[in-house]
């Protein structure tokens, strides 16, 4: 089969687990291959992926093959493959827009990474170089907080006519605007904002979805999260955080079966602790009332690598958009989106969403 061809935005942790996890999984054999939803979608095994183009803004990045660009400073994400080859598929300067958050270019030396020898590329250069590529999907991995260019960004795609998988907190696949716009030319869409694989939104929806079904009351609740990359650094700028907040926010309310008050519920990123790196950690605590109005309290602890988690969802969406494409299907996979995305247009119960996936997948073209 035809391998599915990707276009990576942001060579950042995140990129750089799916590129490691592409090239783990070809040495495994179905039986023994660990961590993955499917090995198989549609004919498609996780090897059967590959890099085509990729776009950054950092000096480090820029001009270097990407296998070895994903492990540039400050990429910090665990390294569980780490004698990647060169695949011959260098970085290419992007465009910054609104990219970049003002205090990253002065918070240390390391982050002034915006080269001064290359000049960014607008829309018509990025779009000649995905045809130039083969790239039939792009990951859209910007930093949360890039609303202009991650609208530029997939402008891109609808004139390059690429699939896009937007994991990052901007509406895009949940702007009916958009959303049209994807339909209209008939190119795939999974949005928006990445669900991790067992991250702190899946469990607690699947909490919130718990205490409705046994009759408890859920009163409050928070999810408190920390982290050392430089995602927790980005969103240290609470400016940066509206549509993260939104997102991770609407993400549990949809599983809740009375919406809380915005006063008793707060979910998002907490703060930034440097030597945790890629790892992330996740406080999360529920109150409510069982029966008698009895009062009830759940707290729980989640540490888990940020990086991997989020590619073992993104593994899966690339596949289910390499399939939509074979099919001649377009516009927002509405499964795919509501079971691997935060803020989809649509939000379903995850046993539901899982099935419409499922459903997706096993569908006669």
């Amino acid at each position: 089969m035809s391998k599915a061809k990707i276009a990576i935005v942001g060579v950042g942790n995140c990129a750089s687990a799916l590129v490691q996890g592409i090239h783990y999984y070809r040495d495994k054999m179905e039986e023994e291959a660990v961590g993955l939803m499917h090995w198989n979608i549609g004919g498609y095994r996780p090897f059967d992926i590959e890099v085509a183009a990729a776009f950054d803004i950092d000096k480090r990045k820029v001009g270097r093959d990407i296998n070895e660009a994903v492990f540039s400073s400050p990429n910090c994400a665990h390294k569980f493959y780490p004698d990647l080859p060169p695949c011959g598929v260098k970085v290419e300067m992007g465009k910054v827009s609104d990219g970049i958050s003002e205090h990253m270019l002065s918070f240390e030396e390391k982050y002034t990474f915006l080269p001064s020898d290359v000049p960014e590329q607008e829309k018509d250069e990025i779009v000649a170089a995905l045809h130039h590529s083969g790239a039939e999907i792009m990951l859209n991995y910007l930093p949360a907080g890039s609303e202009e260019a991650s609208r530029f960004y997939a402008e891109c795609a609808l004139e390059a006519g690429v699939a896009f998988i937007n994991n990052i907190p901007v509406f895009i696949a949940s702007d009916p605007k958009w959303a049209a716009r994807f339909s209209e030319k008939n190119i795939p869409i999974i949005g928006d904002d990445i669900k991790s694989q067992m991250g702190a939104t899946i469990l607690h929806r699947a909490l919130a979805e718990l205490f409705s079904k046994r009759g408890v009351k859920l009163d409050r609740s928070y999810q408190l999260n920390t982290g050392g990359n430089t995602d927790f650094l980005n969103m240290t700028n609470q400016g940066r955080l509206v549509t993260k907040r939104i997102s991770k926010t609407e993400a549990v309310q949809s599983a809740v079966g009375k919406r809380l008050a915005d006063r008793d519920i707060h979910i998002g990123p907490s703060d930034y602790v440097s030597w945790q790196k890629d790892n992330k950690v996740c406080f999360l605590r529920m109150e409510g009332q069982i029966f008698g109005n009895v009062p009830i309290n759940l707290e729980m602890r989640l540490s888990v690598e940020d990086s991997p988690n989020s590619a073992g969802i993104a593994i899966d969406a690339i596949r289910c958009c390499k399939l939509a494409l074979d099919r001649g299907e377009g516009g927002v996979l509405e499964g795919p989106s509501a079971f691997f995305s935060k803020h989809p247009p649509r939000q379903y119960p995850d046993y539901q969403a899982y099935q419409l996936t499922e459903d997706f997948i096993n569908a006669k073209s």
